[in-house]
């Protein structure tokens, strides 16, 4: 049974957990929080065994604690050091929140760092083990649409609805040492959230990015709302070129219900032959999801009307699956879906972004370093 250590128990640990509880595979061994109580909080919510140990400091508990898998779910800024001093305990597994780092210098320290301990470093993506994105995935390997040459995500952030997250929870994102991004301002919603959507838009394409332009407003001291647009090399022969384009929305009078955040995405996925819509990820299951309008994925090909309906309506179920294959992927000494060189790779993707909406130039992700 492999031994797992939670740093940081914080309101996103909530859906890390789950695929931890009854696995027979693991074992939750310890606990970590900046305040103790907060972790103690977790013991009884999730049933755990009350005597396990808990600490305030990650440094203390990997010193001490003899571990196997460590969920990293820090601020980001804290992200390369936790990781390296894990490795340097060579703790086989290392599950990272995303974004992976807040600069590529400290993601290369952080791979560099388990390839000389032989750790195995994962940056937890949940979105890529969402049932209808899987299934999505699916029909475009299987050449089910054609070609596929345009990607256009749209991410929906309401003001109320979903978990109540005390403003104190949230302080740390709004210091741009802590949260990453633009030097001077910080990218809450670009190197935070909007992650997924630069980890999907590469995900679904499966080519390099050639380049990509961004721009985005300041609205309620966040980056948005925000646009971005990209462009991939094409190193194999398409039958059209191809293009994305991500749009973050702010919604300050719009309250959307959801177990968990009040945000929501909608993907659209053209190819030559057909296209593809992908209705609600992080919000599924509320009172949209009853709708035939948002079917889960609708799929418009050979003059017909497809739409699929038979997945899960809970977005837990990504996490549960996520960590379940990291689980699998530890015991197997497989390398994890999103490797440490992978995730360095959207993080380029993700600050070549932000570079362009300082410098309001088009950026070559050659020319980032």
């Amino acid at each position: 049974m492999l031994k797992v250590g939670l740093i940081g128990t914080g309101v996103i640990s909530n859906l890390n957990i789950l695929g931890y509880l009854e696995n027979p595979d693991v074992e939750i061994t310890c606990l970590c929080n900046r305040t103790i109580e907060k972790a103690k909080q977790k013991v009884k919510q999730f049933n755990l065994d009350s005597n396990i140990p808990i600490y305030s400091d990650y440094r203390e508990m990997l010193d001490k604690e003899d571990l196997d898998i460590v969920e990293i779910l820090l601020p980001h800024h804290l992200h390369a050091e936790a990781t390296m001093h894990a490795a340097k305990k060579r703790i086989k597994g290392i599950s990272v929140q995303k974004p992976m780092a807040t600069t590529l210098k400290d993601a290369d320290k952080m791979i560099n760092a388990c390839n000389e301990s032989g750790s195995i470093l994962s940056i937890y993506e949940n979105f890529i083990f969402d049932s209808r994105v899987m299934k999505a995935k699916e029909f475009i390997d299987k050449d089910y649409i054609g070609d596929v040459g345009s990607i256009r995500i749209k991410i929906a952030m309401g003001a109320k609805g979903g978990w109540n997250v005390s403003e104190s929870s949230k302080q740390w994102r709004k210091d741009p040492k802590q949260v990453g991004g633009d030097p001077s301002k910080g990218s809450p919603v670009l190197l935070d959230n909007g992650w997924h959507a630069f980890l999907l838009g590469w995900w679904f394409f499966n080519e390099e990015i050639e380049k990509v332009f961004a721009w985005t407003d300041k609205l309620h001291d966040v980056d948005a709302p925000a646009f971005v647009k990209w462009k991939c090399k094409e190193k194999r022969h398409h039958l059209i070129p191809k293009y994305g384009n991500m749009e973050f929305s702010l919604m300050p009078e719009m309250e959307l219900p959801s177990k968990y955040y009040p945000t929501d995405e909608f993907i659209e996925i053209v190819g030559s032959r057909g296209m593809m819509k992908i209705n609600q990820i992080t919000a599924q299951g509320n009172k949209m999801s009853e709708s035939e309008i948002f079917a889960p994925i609708v799929i418009v090909r050979d003059g017909k009307v497809e739409t699929y309906t038979n997945f899960d309506k809970d977005w837990k179920y990504s996490f549960i699956n996520s960590t379940k294959y990291f689980i699998d992927a530890i015991k197997n000494n497989k390398k994890p879906i999103l490797s440490g060189e992978q995730a360095r790779y959207v993080l380029k993707f993700n600050l070549a972004a932000i570079k362009s909406v300082k410098i309001g130039k088009e950026i070559f992700l050659d020319e980032i370093n």
